[in-house]
């Protein structure tokens, strides 16, 4: 039994929107140098064999930064396939469930990319 006012404050763009929004620029720029860097350091790979891709992921910086990118790549991809979701898809278990699945994916897919970068770094194998 709340009023109108009551149940819109703490909603939109005052409150959530502005988060998402900061959040998702955050991201975007902390991608920047972490990309370069990743390219370049792909570039300098090229034609390496799996020993020194290895020795080089099992360096700290590498590693870290490999961890670092993963992290930043998938929840920037989140928050923005969320803005999309919620601009371009109508009713609430429709959004909600295409959100809950992009979520999970991303976090799947992040998880799935540190174990990689684990695996290579301490140099596991089958």
């Amino acid at each position: 039994m709340r009023s109108p006012l009551g149940r819109a404050i703490g909603l939109g763009a005052a409150k959530e929107g502005v988060e998402h929004w900061l959040l998702q620029r955050i991201t975007a720029v902390a991608l920047i140098p972490l990309t370069l860097w990743f390219v370049i350091a792909l570039i300098r790979l090229i034609g390496a064999d799996l020993d020194t891709v290895q020795e080089w992921v099992g360096r700290p910086l590498p590693a870290i930064c490999l961890v670092l990118l993963l992290i930043a790549t998938f929840y920037h991809a989140s928050l923005g396939l969320q803005v999309v979701i919620e601009d371009y898809f109508h009713g609430d278990f429709t959004r909600l469930g295409l959100v809950i699945v992009v979520r999970l994916a991303c976090i799947a897919f992040a998880v799935a990319g540190i174990v990689a970068v684990l695996t290579l770094a301490l140099g596991a194998s089958d």
